[in-house]
């Protein structure tokens, strides 16, 4: 067969580590499908074009290859923006490849056309129309463009006729750069005097340190500077195991603990902002620190958000920067000398305790995620969703590695943990995944319950049912506004409301309904043991049950 270009896009692609694409098909990409199977990328069929896309996150996260989605003209291209999006504020490098119909025929034609660059131009980090003549050029740039720096989406636009064009040029592989070092200057050589003298040192660490690298360096940093506490971002939980007398636990979304947290940070006098995205937290985190605090911040890009403005701002390697600001360093003071930061790690483990008891026969939330983080295992990847579930989890829920818990936390998209997870699956089957959602989420994403039964995937899904968007129902209560467009179910004194664990077995899974404490840790455990069938367990919590909890 002769070489297209669409071959030479899917070589390069595979040359990047990329071994699944994700979507939906349509006439305008079925050559690209092709090359891509021909180069040895396998095309998984998804239900919504949004869900693909998170499936190639999930991807990403177990392998670190780029994450690949695949969209059609029109409505496909349209459907992708949600998770382009997401991939843009959850700094995710995922490519988006589209077809649309060639130039000439637009001319006089108009069925499904509308601009594809115009419309994800402003959420990519780059958007091209591919050119037959340099198409090797532009997907080796693409790909460079969305690992290097702060990662994100990338769009290439491909016309039918140029994936048909005849290639014969070389495959291109340009090797992405970090960015430098900051050692060598005057600046970071103050920056390491200021914390060497610092009676109340604090490690924030944010997503760009989410990985095994980066954990290493936080292990690190705090054996050579014994006694400075880690507070992490959500996405970032684990770099420091959260049983470690220094971790802090997470933050970023939760009232109650920053009402612990925030008089605790505006105490420190030295901050070390490593890797961290202030993308991830809520306006209470604008602009935490004291005044005549000393802000050290090692980030891959120069502050362009002015959330917080450093007083030493290094744009490098946030993993080798720490490092290098740590190295043969030792404080020169025993920090934190009243010992107020073992008094906060025990007010925030005693602040999300879970209930120990049961409310109108059903199981709390807290209880219910306890009782499902005892029967996961350690090195278990956990995808939860969008809502007040999210919040409670990744405050009261400890991880013990980096990159275990996977969630939108830019964006906050829902619908989003179940299709991570079972891209995370499908990347490493060897590895327990468990999707925390709640039922407004779950309902979204019913489709992609027969995207995981055609792939023969075995994970755990469980829904915490309470019949209502919670967090929003919380907000408007707070407001004190009438609950509107926030329930579920049908009118009157019995409402009828969805049957979830009926939904698993009609998806060809298994479905469990649950109240009881022993009961979801048993299923989460058999469901975790079944390895081609994937299990759905129904806990319904009480309406109303996050208040105070959050």
């Amino acid at each position: 067969m002769t070489r297209t270009v669409a071959d030479a896009l899917a070589e390069r692609l595979y040359a990047a580590g990329i071994r699944h694409a994700f979507g939906v098909p349509g006439g305008e990409v079925l050559t690209l499908m092709g090359a891509l199977e021909r180069a040895g990328i396998r095309f998984v069929l998804v239900r919504h074009e949004t869900a693909g896309g998170f499936m190639a996150e999930g991807v990403w996260h177990a392998t670190g290859a780029p994450g690949l989605l695949v969209a059609t003209v029109g409505p496909g291209v349209a459907n992708t923006v949600n998770v382009v999006a997401n991939a843009e504020q959850d700094r995710v490098p995922l490519v988006v490849l589209t077809g649309c119909v060639d130039r000439a025929l637009t001319a006089g034609y108009t069925h499904q056309i509308f601009d594809h660059r115009a419309v994800l131009g402003p959420i990519t980090k780059l958007s091209l129309e591919v050119d037959p003549a340099a198409a090797p050029k532009q997907i080796d740039k693409a790909l460079r463009v969305a690992q290097e720096g702060r990662p994100g989406p990338v769009h290439l636009d491909l016309p039918v006729e140029v994936a048909l064009a005849p290639c014969d040029a070389p495959l291109r592989v340009t090797p992405t750069t970090a960015p430098a070092s900051p050692v060598g200057s005057d600046v970071f050589d103050d920056a390491r005097a200021k914390l060497a003298c610092a009676k109340r040192p604090l490690l924030l660490v944010g997503l760009e340190l989410a990985h095994a690298e980066g954990a290493a360096a936080v292990h690190r940093a705090t054996e050579r500077l014994d006694g400075m506490p880690v507070l992490t971002t959500y996405k970032a939980k684990g770099v420091l195991p959260e049983d470690h007398a220094l971790a802090l636990g997470a933050a970023g979304l939760s009232p109650k603990a920053d009402a612990l947290l925030l008089p605790f940070v505006a105490r420190a006098d030295v901050v070390v902002l490593a890797g961290y995205d202030p993308i991830e937290m809520r306006r209470s985190w604008c602009d935490p620190f004291d005044s005549s605090a000393t802000l050290i911040e090692l980030a891959r890009m120069p502050n362009d958000h002015d959330v917080h403005q450093a007083t030493h701002a290094f744009a490098c390697d946030p993993t080798v920067g720490l490092d290098a600001l740590t190295r043969d360093l030792a404080l020169a003071a025993s920090p934190w000398p009243t010992g107020e930061p073992a008094r906060l790690r025990a007010a925030l483990h005693a602040a999300f305790e879970p209930p120990s008891e049961e409310t109108a026969g059903r199981l709390s939330p807290g209880r219910a995620l306890d009782a499902v983080a005892r029967a996961t295992p350690e090195h278990a990847r956990v995808t939860v969703d969008t809502g007040a579930h999210r919040i409670l989890l990744s405050q009261q829920w400890r991880f013990q590695h980096a990159h275990r818990l996977l969630q939108s936390s830019g964006l906050c998209t829902m619908a989003c943990a179940l299709p991570l997870a079972i891209g995370a699956k499908l990347a490493e089957p060897e590895t327990p995944v468990v999707c925390v959602l709640g039922d407004g989420g779950l309902e979204m994403a019913l489709g992609d319950l027969a995207t995981l039964r055609d792939l023969g995937l075995g994970l755990v899904i469980v829904v915490l049912d309470d019949q209502s968007l919670a967090l929003i129902e919380k907000k408007q209560r707070a407001r004190g506004l009438p609950s509107v467009g926030v329930d579920f179910g049908g009118p009157g004194p019995a409402p009828v409301l969805t049957q979830y664990a009926r939904i698993a077995h009609a998806f060809g899974g298994e479905g469990v309904l649950t109240s009881h404490v022993e009961g979801l840790r048993e299923a989460v455990e058999e469901g975790l043991s079944q390895p081609d069938r994937f299990t759905l367990i129904h806990v319904p919590v009480p309406r109303r049950a996050y208040d105070a909890t959050i």
